[in-house]
């Protein structure tokens, strides 16, 4: 059969397409659609659309400079969009002056690799002791028992370290995390949408949400693992338009008009050579999974994601057997790009505990015969420790006031409350005159319209995705599924539902892309487009409005017993 040589050759009649692949036909009926088939360069590395200033010059800015604005908006609105998102988070940070919910092992662990590189032991009332005025910090050489391991404590101890064992201290450096990754979110959905005001909107939604704003107050490990989860799809990200990239630049260009073509000898044969972005992935996710153990099955599923991104490129560029090629030239080093590299990354994070002579199971090894005996001593007991550990987390099953079913996550089904306070008349900013006792409370609690919506949106993403052969929705459902779905095979586990922040960055993609489609296409009728623009803007409104609303349950400001009650909209949140 002959090969097009030119990617301005007309496309097969529908009716040709139907008669040689009939499955076309059957999937309409559901929805399906061919993808238009744009030029090969665009379908490798789709341009950003050229800045407009029409906004700038609405605002009676003059022509020169509403083009330097128009062109500095890629970075100018992700960094507004974060700096309001960390004026939100740093405000009053050190409040509740408390130890909430898992800060009690986290910010004393992290505390303790500070001083002796492996965790210690602290007595049952060390949290008063801490909190006290004169402090006392009642840290013993003792090695103490611990389950996860050390990057995330680490992290915690940085803001420690600037600014002592204090609640703003270690929960400092989870508002940096928390702001850079909505930072980072905003110049990602601009990459993957082509849209500086679509990735600001995805930033701008993870601003508002309310479990990453809890999150990013409180020193726990799972915001940790999203920040890195999160870089490691943006460095995948960032690699997947530079090998399309260099595959557009080795293809042939037609004689008769000069535009690039495919070609099936370079898409089959052509190396990708070095990739610095997808080795940067791996020490990403090594980073993540040296946080919590979660991130294994994202690395999974990101190694997973890029091999196929790596067929659709070779695919695009001409390739008949694309997936062949692949697996003969590309999932190989995609394999060694990350998985040993996350391996080094993730041993490396425990070289406090490698220094020192005393942490938990640090000398297991010593005096043991085995015929393992030509591994070193120390990863000898660095595995035995990990096999304890193991053992504790899939035996985990003890009943818990707050966990949650992984099904009951999209709806907010159970959130968990890290800090209940009920001030009495007169005390704490209660009012003198109330009738009841006011109500203090932390509560990690998504931002319920956008996590409702959320639902929606997966549903058109994976719409997207299966009949659109969208690969942006493709690459959100990865990121969603890859953060939830294991947790769906532990259900005689004791889960939380804030372990879903892994996965918040991925929802707000989805929602973002959700309110694209009801604003229309840029080729929509004026009439279609206004009214969508004012649907997708009314639903944004609400999301905020909503977050202003339960603003107080995720700062944990002192409110009357009624206005706490009005917000626990679900009799599971109570």
């Amino acid at each position: 059969m002959a090969r097009v040589s030119s990617d301005t050759a007309t496309e097969p009649k529908p009716r040709q397409a139907d008669a040689s692949q009939p499955w076309r036909r059957r999937l309409r009926g559901f929805g399906y659609a061919a993808r238009p088939q744009p030029s090969v360069t665009e379908r490798l590395v789709p341009p950003y659309p050229e800045p407009s200033g029409r906004v700038w010059a609405a605002l009676g800015v003059g022509p020169a400079r509403a083009e330097k604005l128009s062109r500095a908006s890629g970075w100018l609105g992700p960094i507004l969009v974060a700096l309001f998102a960390g004026l939100m988070r740093f405000w009053h940070l050190g409040q509740p002056r408390a130890v909430i919910f898992d800060e009690t092992y986290y910010a004393k662990d992290a505390w303790s690799l500070l001083k002796f590189g492996y965790e210690g032991n602290w007595p049952k009332n060390a949290n008063d002791k801490i909190l006290d005025i004169p402090q006392q910090i009642p840290l013993s050489h003792e090695a103490s028992y611990v389950v996860h391991p050390p990057v995330g404590k680490w992290m915690i101890a940085v803001g420690e370290w600037m600014f002592g064992l204090n609640p703003f201290g270690w929960r400092f450096a989870m508002a940096v995390l928390g702001t850079l990754s909505v930072l980072m979110l905003c110049r990602i959905g601009r990459r993957l949408f082509r849209s500086t005001l679509l990735g600001c909107l995805a930033g701008g939604l993870m601003a508002v949400d309310g479990l990453h704003f809890v999150m990013s107050r409180a020193a726990l490990l799972d915001l940790v693992v999203m920040f890195w989860v999160l870089a490691a799809f943006g460095c995948l990200l960032i690699d997947r338009d530079k090998v399309r990239e260099r595959l557009a630049a080795a293809l042939p260009r037609s004689p008769d008009d000069g535009r690039v073509r495919p070609d099936a000898d370079v898409a089959q044969r052509l190396g990708l050579g070095w990739r610095p972005w997808r080795l940067a992935a791996g020490v990403c996710l090594g980073l993540a999974c040296a946080t919590k153990w979660n991130g294994l099955y994202i690395l999974a599923a990101f190694g997973l994601l890029t091999v196929l991104w790596d067929v659709g490129a070779r695919r695009t560029a001409g390739a008949g057997q694309a997936y062949r090629t692949v697996l003969r030239r590309d999932a190989g080093p995609a394999f060694l790009s990350l998985v040993p590299v996350a391996v080094v990354v993730y041993v490396a994070s425990w070289a406090g505990w490698f220094a020192s002579g005393n942490g938990y199971f640090r000398n297991w090894a010593d005096g043991r015969s085995t015929s393992y005996g030509w591994i070193p001593g120390p990863l000898r007991s660095l595995w035995h420790y990990h096999s304890q550990v193991y053992d504790f987390h899939v035996g985990l099953t003890s009943g818990h006031t707050y966990q949650s079913n992984p099904w009951s996550w999209l709806i907010l089904g159970r959130p968990v409350s890290y800090f209940w306070d009920d001030p009495k008349p007169g005390t704490d900013g209660c009012a003198s005159d109330a009738s009841q006792n006011c109500a203090r409370e932390v509560l990690a609690l998504g931002t319920p319209l956008l996590w409702w919506l959320a639902c929606a949106a997966l549903v058109y993403a994976v719409w997207r995705w299966a009949l659109r052969r969208d690969w942006r929705a493709g690459a959100i459902v990865c990121g969603v599924a890859a953060g939830w779905v294991p947790w769906l095979m532990y259900q005689e586990r004791t889960i939380f539902y804030f372990y879903a922040v892994v996965f918040v960055p991925f929802l707000c993609l989805a929602v973002a892309m959700l309110l694209a489609a009801i604003a229309g296409p840029p080729s929509a009728t004026e009439r279609r487009r206004t009214l969508g623009v004012v649907m997708a803007g009314v639903l944004v409104l609400l999301i905020v409005w909503n977050f202003i609303y339960f603003f107080p349950i995720y700062t944990g400001q002192t409110i009357p017993r009624e206005a706490w009650q009005a917000r626990m909209w679900l009799g599971s949140w109570v």
